[in-house]
């Protein structure tokens, strides 16, 4: 389906059911993640008799409140693995689904400003190349080429001494990504379930067996947990713990603006990234708000921050008008990557910790969850990300890669 046929309201891409008393297996959480684990249990494990319960409306969370920057060039194997599998799918995913994601390979730079930020990013090219990955590495001259509005001058805060570069990584439209899983979901019978929220869980000793919503209780075999900021609150319904923290992660836009930034910019250092949106709009953010909390929304100082870093950066958007802000809420392990696979509880799987790269690892993500669920077992890409690293101690530690929220 082309971009200008796309609805402004598209509810009538899936149906709205009423819940049915049991269902093979339950997906708490409909963004992007939830989204596409049913549409892998549907598409590769023949599971169509299952639910997505979100507790307000589809891919109403971190799915429609995120930066939408896709990319794979991670340092660690475990994490390109997943990453570059993910925006593998990327790019045959919307011909497959008949729906256009505005998939834009624009390509993303990350900044290096001191000595130590140069170091480590040419380690991380390296890496990725060793991967498979597409990387470069560019000099001043070079970057001031892809981004001719950048501040490379040498008497700034952060003078701009190269930077790493993806070209096949970019951005992508979350609705459209939303809307394209769900209508392939709901063809295939895949039941979902909007203003349902999860209010407990139905246990036969250590084993799941249902499902306590607002709208009823409902029985069944397995159960996936895809909820992100919320994923340590419905694991304490369940009677485990896990080690993530939830903060507010912040972005902002502009007014519209004729096209000005070719390509998606990133600084760890300064703590901002910047993209141009299809419509015209700069979308930037920042990292997360310090504090722990389940607040939509953050603190103003952290906009400011990031404003002046922008600015910076780039003189250009001096006078350019923020339109609005928002936040989403983040789930952040200790070693800065996710944690997806089995449980403590019996036939409930886990998928969170994603932080801040959930958006651009949803096709992945989906993929190897439904795995997990339909099999009982890991998927190769997953199994690293095993809740029980955290008791043996074989951390992937991706703190390089995401310092700053993207």
């Amino acid at each position: 389906m082309s971009a200008d046929l796309l609805p402004e309201h598209p509810d009538f891409l899936w149906r709205n059911p009423e819940p049915k008393s049991s269902y093979d297996a339950v997906i708490v959480g409909g963004g992007g993640h939830g989204l596409a684990t049913a549409y892998f249990l549907a598409k590769n494990h023949g599971m169509t008799n299952i639910a997505v319960l979100e507790k307000g409306w589809l891919a109403g969370g971190n799915m429609a409140r995120n930066t939408t920057i896709i990319r794979s060039n991670y340092l660690w194997d475990e994490s390109a693995a997943i990453y570059e599998h993910a925006l593998k799918l990327w790019e045959v995913l919307p011909e497959e689904l008949e729906y256009d994601f505005l998939f834009s390979q624009r390509g993303v730079m990350n900044l290096a400003h001191t000595l130590g930020d140069v170091r480590e990013s040419i380690r991380r090219v390296g890496a990725n190349k060793l991967n498979g990955v597409d990387a470069e590495w560019l000099d001043p001259k070079q970057v001031k080429e892809l981004c001719p509005i950048l501040n490379i001058n040498d008497n700034i805060r952060y003078p701009v001494m190269g930077a790493t570069y993806q070209p096949r990584a970019g951005i992508a439209k979350h609705d459209h990504v939303a809307w394209a899983f769900a209508r392939k979901c709901d063809e295939m019978g895949v039941d979902i379930i909007q203003n349902c929220e999860v209010t407990g869980f139905v246990k036969d000793g250590n084993r799941v067996v249902g499902v306590k919503t607002n709208r009823g209780t409902i029985n069944t075999e397995k159960v996936g947990l895809a909820a992100a900021g919320h994923s340590s609150v419905l694991a304490e319904m369940a009677g485990f713990r896990l080690p993530i923290q939830s903060h507010p992660l912040q972005a902002l836009v502009s007014e519209l603006h004729e096209p000005v930034h070719p390509t998606v910019v990133m600084s760890n250092h300064v703590h901002v990234y910047v993209s141009q949106a299809h419509k015209g709009e700069l979308v930037m953010g920042a990292g997360v708000d310090s504090y722990n909390g389940y607040g939509q929304r953050g603190s103003f100082h952290v906009i400011e921050h990031q404003m002046a870093a922008a600015v910076e950066l780039f003189p250009i958007f001096a006078r350019a008008h923020v339109l609005r802000t928002w936040g989403g809420i983040v789930d952040t392990t200790l070693d800065a990557s996710p944690i997806v696979g089995n449980t403590p509880v019996e036939n409930m799987f886990v998928n969170c910790g994603w932080g801040t790269g959930g958006f651009k690892a949803t096709p992945a993500a989906g993929l190897t969850f439904a795995h997990n669920i339909a099999t009982g077992s890991p998927h190769k890409l997953n199994k690293p990300f095993a809740l029980e690293r955290f008791e043996t101690g074989a951390l992937i530690d991706e703190h390089g890669a995401a310092a700053v929220a993207h």
